[in-house]
């Protein structure tokens, strides 16, 4: 990786959760949780029930809510309130990862699966707040999930988002393809896929590093 493979990028779109925290925050923990707590309420089954449908929705459709959605009607909105009542007390602010981010050049934009208010309470926790130009939830996309191509679509168009211009950083390697495929420079924010895709261009466990590279 050179700092020119990214001196065409105005536009740098990260996604948020095991993104700009560590995995090892565990807030998906606490989300999946209250998941699988929502899926027997709503649908009225036992919890082992309920953990198998959370996980068969995620990797069948992107998220649990876009399986819910399409196959129980499920309304949003309390779902995305009630999974996101996280505690968020452990999360340190990273200054270093602030400043990095602050110096590229251009826009910067959060875009999650998650709701945008889920957003700016994990960029407060990390003393990210007031950095980026955009934050992006599931509800600009019509509550169509990424990895799906028309989310982005969505998302990208409502920002006048340029995808030949813009780099995306993903922990999920599911949800680089679609901004690949858009022209984006795609990086991989996690352990090394299991084998070599071509949606990714690189991959880093390191951000706050990586990013230090491109600057």
């Amino acid at each position: 990786m050179t700092k020119r493979d990214f001196s065409h990028v105005k536009a740098w779109v990260f996604d948020l959760d095991n993104t700009l925290y560590p995995p090892s925050a565990r807030l998906f923990d606490q989300i999946e949780v209250l998941m699988t707590r929502f899926v027997m309420a709503a649908l009225d089954v036992d919890h082992a029930t309920a953990n198998h449908l959370r996980d068969h929705y995620w990797q069948t459709y992107g998220t649990t809510l876009a399986g819910l959605m399409r196959e129980h009607g499920v309304d949003p909105g309390p779902y995305l309130d009630e999974v996101h009542d996280i505690e968020l007390g452990h999360l340190e602010a990273d200054h270093e990862l602030r400043a990095r981010i602050i110096n590229l050049p251009g826009r910067k934009i959060v875009y999650t699966n998650g709701p945008k208010v889920h957003a700016e309470r994990v960029t407060e926790a990390r003393g990210l707040s007031g950095i980026f130009d955009a934050i992006y939830g599931v509800e600009h996309a019509g509550f169509l999930p990424k990895p799906e191509r028309a989310a982005f679509d969505v998302v990208f168009d409502l920002d006048g988002l340029q995808p030949a211009e813009g780099a995306m950083f993903e922990d999920d390697h599911r949800n680089l393809k679609a901004p690949h495929d858009m022209g984006m420079r795609c990086v991989l924010v996690g352990p090394k896929h299991g084998k070599d895709v071509d949606h990714i261009h690189h991959q880093t466990e390191d951000l706050v590093g990586f990013l230090a590279r491109i600057e």
